[in-house]
């Protein structure tokens, strides 16, 4: 009996010895509010090409249409470390502390995608700054898409159209509940953004802004029945990380993380422009579209342009916003 025991401990021995410590997988913990598939595989791709490219060592654990909560929280929950990153808009990313952000959200400001591009690209450094100040890391830059004035029962086409309506401002946004309050008589909801969709149902509110692609993946399109051909702005948002998280990675996990998640937001960001396109061809068949005229646009102008002046200084660093301003040069926003 002594002798089987001696057998089987020195056999234990051996085998562990030949098998060496078990290795170590290092879990990254991603949130988004997209639903699993369709281009946000691009998600998925990212964590498989990190695993490939570190042997196995490390592997995404991504969570899916917002089971890490609503915006504000994914940023509060990198702040603890109960999450790595996340894909957040413009508002996400302003949870930080990095209010410079939301100049890019202004209404009226840019013409084009390509305007959006010259001065994302030329701030771009300076905005890395500040979020490592922050302690954060922008991956990658994303956009979501070009903002509809969207309604039930009904055209926006000038500013006092609003007035009666069942309107509503994301939580965080410093902008959209000014343009209410220079429009005046308007009493707006403030919601979250996965409070909307039973809002609409409800019909607790009647009139949003949104990127078409976006409402249809939220199921915000189902309920609403006229879509403004007007741009009223360009969202974006990015891939952002804990630099505290970040850090504490080998200098190759580190780099494999970073280098893929570039690629990755470049791949988005062509898959997310035309998906709008296509999305926006679908819903000006679906619903009553309607082009606002030269005179409407004209009419919003000056509102846009008396909020942006009252947050130059106090939301947005006057060098940064002129800037920006300087490189959109359009005249409505002057």
């Amino acid at each position: 009996m002594q002798r089987r025991l001696l057998v089987f401990l020195l056999t234990a021995v051996v085998s562990g010895a030949w098998a060496g410590p078990a290795r170590a997988t290092t879990t990254i913990k991603i949130a988004t509010l997209a639903p699993r598939g369709s281009w946000a595989s691009v998600f998925t791709r990212w964590g498989q090409e990190v695993s490939d490219q570190t042997g196995g060592d490390v592997q995404f654990d991504i969570q899916w249409n917002g089971q890490a909560g609503d915006e504000a929280l994914m940023v509060q929950k990198m702040r603890t470390g109960q999450i790595d990153g996340a894909a957040v808009t413009l508002l996400g990313l302003a949870q930080t502390g990095v209010t410079d952000v939301l100049l890019f959200g202004l209404p009226g400001l840019f013409t084009s995608w390509e305007k959006l591009d010259a001065a994302r690209d030329a701030v771009k450094d300076d905005l890395d700054r500040q979020f490592a100040q922050k302690g954060f890391t922008i991956v990658g830059w994303g956009d979501v898409g070009a903002l509809k004035e969207m309604s039930v029962g009904c055209e926006i086409h000038h500013p006092t159209d609003l007035r009666g309506k069942s309107v509503f401002y994301y939580a965080g946004d410093p902008i959209t509940p000014k343009v209410y309050a220079t429009i005046g008589g308007i009493t707006p909801k403030q919601l979250g953004i996965m409070e909307v969709l039973p809002n609409l149902t409800s019909g607790a509110i009647n009139v949003l802004m949104a990127p078409p692609f976006a409402a249809e993946q939220l199921q915000w399109a189902s309920y609403v029945d006229h879509v403004s051909t007007q741009t009223l702005a360009y969202a974006i948002g990015a891939l952002i990380m804990s630099s505290t998280r970040l850090n504490s990675l080998p200098p190759a996990v580190k780099d494999a993380i970073l280098s893929k998640g570039k690629e990755a937001s470049i791949l988005l960001n062509s898959k997310v422009r035309d998906l709008d396109a296509q999305a926006f061809a679908r819903m000006k068949v679906t619903k009553k579209a309607y082009e606002p005229t030269p005179s409407d646009v004209a009419e919003w102008a000056p509102i846009f342009l008396q909020v942006s002046k009252q947050l130059r200084g106090t939301v947005f660093t006057p060098a940064l916003f002129d800037k920006v301003v300087a490189i959109a040069d359009n005249p409505l926003a002057k």
